[in-house]
């Protein structure tokens, strides 16, 4: 029997999967800080990560509230600022891969973390961008984590907070910005995205979900090549730094 484990925990993994040794990653709460300090414990100890209100790989004694909680900055290298991450670093082009969240995105990977629309015209504002559109526009790739529900994986955002590939094939080149998303990781299946027409594409589907199941939760046709690999499961080893170490309490993993 194989070893039990959550969507989150599966998402967390696949996230640390993405990241490679000697990086520099650019992360937020949540998900994604769990993905980036499985990888550091693993497979990728020389990584750097960074927190875009300017703290530098820290090793954080407790998941926090935030990341403005100095729990989360303890033996930090650096303790900086909102300028120098974004500005001096992120901007030059020097962080590799920036984690992504957001309300809802569409085929190209554009994401919306700005306000929410409903048929009858009716917007509601909601937390905007932060350092989100930064990441977006200068990483040389980004990886997004979101919920597996049609409301979130739409045809058509409502607001594009934060660039994807824009409307497909070349445009985002032609709009001057760098990298782009190359994985979206839901509860449900993992996404990359063409070469040529920057359209969302299925790489592998999480273990007791059919494609089905993924193809009737979404607001679009990704594009699909049969026979769509399951996701490998997380190990024991990643299991139980998630559960013993990284987040014990359960605030980010459920």
């Amino acid at each position: 029997m194989g070893l039990e484990y959550t969507p989150n925990e599966l998402m967390a993994v696949a996230g640390a999967r993405e990241l490679e040794d000697r990086q520099v990653v650019a992360v937020g709460l949540g998900l994604p800080m769990v993905a980036a300090f499985v990888a550091k414990r693993t497979h990728a100890p020389n990584m750097t990560l960074l927190f875009e209100l300017g703290v530098i790989d820290a090793e954080p004694v407790d998941t926090g509230v935030g990341l403005a909680d100095p729990r989360v900055w303890y033996r930090a290298k650096v303790l900086s600022s909102f300028i120098d991450i974004l500005g001096t670093v992120l901007h030059k082009g020097r962080v590799d891969v920036g984690f992504l969240g957001g309300l809802e995105t569409d085929q190209y990977g554009n994401l919306n973390t700005t306000l929410l629309g409903d048929p009858h015209g009716k917007f509601r504002h909601m937390i905007g961008s932060g350092g989100a559109n930064d990441i977006a526009s200068c990483a040389q790739k980004t990886i997004i984590i979101i919920r597996h529900e049609a409301r979130k994986l739409k045809q058509a955002v409502s607001f594009v907070t934060s660039p994807g590939y824009i409307s497909g094939g070349d445009s985002r080149a032609r709009a001057g910005l760098q990298g782009g998303p190359s994985r979206v990781i839901t509860d449900k299946a993992i996404f990359g995205f063409d070469p040529a027409t920057k359209r969302m594409s299925i790489i592998s589907i999480h273990p007791g979900n059919t494609l089905d199941d993924v193809l009737k939760n979404m607001g679009f046709m990704p594009q699909v090549e049969e026979p769509v690999p399951f996701t490998e499961p997380p190990s024991a080893e990643q299991l139980r730094l998630i559960r013993e170490v990284i987040d014990p309490q359960g605030v980010y993993v459920g």
